[in-house]
């Protein structure tokens, strides 16, 4: 759980060219594009105008794929801070798809028809073949949220924020997928509330 009195603000990375194309990008290490590089920057305003001045005092952790770290870079810019001063975390990697991995999402059902109605039964443990389930990623990022000292801002991917949110609230593990994972807002998560900023 989330300590009380920490504040995050969640960011999930930029647009990346595979994002646009509904393409599984789980570990992949896709950069992001033009979209994505102007919503960084977006969010570092954002930012710059909700913290008032005690950016610097926060913790920056990113998972280590290029698209978040990317992400990171332009944001902290925009706050003016040294670009490559934040941190990554292999906890904040996004979930492994495994066989999945670079296929367009609306192929699946053709592709892989018996592994999709199996993903519908159980969203929470199915995994792909070589790849992850909701809860295996639940599990590290427990993990990385458990040392959580101070205000934050995370940049991540959208597996993680549902991951992370299902750990968070009283969720049914069904009710998962429902989850908005935007790539153009920022998500704070306190210990009694999560809300859009």
């Amino acid at each position: 759980m989330l300590k009380p009195g920490v504040t995050l603000y969640y960011v999930r990375h930029g647009e990346t060219d595979w994002n646009l194309a509904q393409r599984y990008q789980g570990r992949r290490d896709i950069p992001i594009n033009a979209t994505g590089r102007a919503q960084a920057k977006q969010h570092g305003l954002k930012l710059a105008a909700v913290l008032a001045g005690r950016a610097a005092a926060l913790d920056y952790v990113a998972s280590p794929l290029k698209r978040a770290s990317e992400t990171m870079e332009i944001l902290r810019a925009e706050l003016g801070l040294a670009r490559g001063g934040y941190r990554t975390d292999a906890r904040l990697l996004e979930m492994d798809y495994g066989s999945w991995e670079g296929q367009q999402w609306h192929d699946m059902a053709s592709l892989d028809a018996a592994e999709c109605a199996a993903r519908q039964a159980d969203i929470w443990t199915w995994r792909p073949k070589g790849g992850e389930s909701y809860k295996m990623v639940a599990d590290r990022v427990g993990g990385w949220l458990a040392e959580v000292e101070r205000d934050s801002v995370v940049v991540a991917h959208g597996g993680v924020s549902r991951a992370l949110r299902a750990l968070l609230g009283s969720l049914a593990p069904n009710e998962i997928m429902q989850l908005e994972v935007p790539q153009d807002r920022i998500l704070l998560i306190q210990a009694d509330c999560t809300r859009w900023l």
